[in-house]
């Protein structure tokens, strides 16, 4: 896979319940948090005609 960084940098405002959802997950995988959402973003449904 070719890694280009930093293409576009955005924040996410999460509850405390999501980012302690996505801390626990990260330290039970030991993947890194930009590593997951990147992966769930890329897994998100689009309409291909558009």
């Amino acid at each position: 896979m070719n890694k280009k960084w930093a293409v576009k940098r955005i924040t996410v405002n999460l509850a405390l319940n999501e980012a302690n959802k996505l801390e626990k997950y990260c330290n039970q995988t030991g993947r890194a948090a930009t590593d997951v959402i990147r992966e769930l973003i890329r897994g998100l449904p689009i309409n291909k005609s558009e």
